[in-house]
């Protein structure tokens, strides 16, 4: 593809973080950078209550070259906070390509970064797929796998797209696309995922979008435990899902 030959960075990494202060590992980012100084880090921090943003600016002070801090006064939720975080990168940095990345690192940096390989002339959109398959790691609690692929069925109704995992928290696009697919809020503050994908359906159109993005199954995923989501946003999640529905379909009128 025609790279960005004025962009400073081949890769801008979004990592969302509340309350993070135990989770966040410094050696696995910082072992990270050294070996990736074409990548900036920006880690937003969502309002948290414990020392997260603490942490979080001495990240920066430490590399301040590849990495950058974004602050969000108030709690906004997942959703929010990643596309303040993407507008904030947009406006501020050069770049070929822009990710965000769960802050437990279930997905290696590593990986993500590898991820950027897929992209070409045609492919704008690669995403992260956790298929068990021979040769990978994918550890998930059953519970979550179960309710994970209720979810992931649903949604796929709902999108009339064949895909394995719109919830990957792995997700990569070229600057062009990502900065339509963040321009508007979102309706939901964890489904947003479903969101982006109509949205890139829309931008190309139903049918061609297909040819944009691409499905790659990741090679290691480790649940780390304690999630942020939750156990009722599983209830209150099929409304979110009816209102994404009711916006994709009047997006089609065939």
């Amino acid at each position: 593809m025609n790279h960005l030959l004025n962009a400073d960075f081949n890769l801008c990494i979004i990592i969302p973080c509340y309350n993070e202060e135990k989770g966040l590992s410094k050696e696995a980012y910082f072992n990270f950078i050294k070996h990736h100084q074409d990548v900036i880090l920006c880690f937003v921090d969502d309002g948290s209550t414990d020392k997260t943003l603490e942490i979080l600016n001495s990240f920066k002070k430490e590399y301040p070259n590849n990495v950058t801090v974004v602050a969000c006064e108030n709690n906004q939720g997942k959703a929010e906070a990643i596309r303040t975080a993407f507008a904030h990168c947009n406006n501020t940095y050069k770049y070929q390509f822009i990710a965000y990345l769960d802050a437990d690192l279930a997905t290696s940096l590593e990986e993500c970064y590898s991820l950027t390989s897929y992209f070409n002339e045609t492919t704008s959109f690669v995403f992260g797929s956790r298929i068990m398959k021979v040769g990978s790691t994918i550890e998930r609690s059953k519970s979550r796998f179960l309710i994970g692929r209720i979810i992931a069925t649903a949604i796929s109704n709902i999108l009339d797209l064949k895909v394995y995992d719109t919830q990957c928290g792995c997700k990569l696009f070229t600057k062009e696309l990502a900065e339509i697919a963040f321009k508007d809020p979102f309706i939901s503050k964890w489904l947003f995922d479903v969101e982006i994908f109509n949205r890139i359906m829309v931008y190309y159109g139903k049918e061609d979008a297909k040819n944009h993005m691409l499905e790659i199954p990741l090679k290691r995923w480790v649940d780390q435990g304690d999630s942020k989501v939750k156990l009722t946003y599983f209830f209150k999640l099929w409304i979110d899902l009816y209102r994404i529905n009711k916006v994709c379909k009047s997006n089609y009128k065939n």
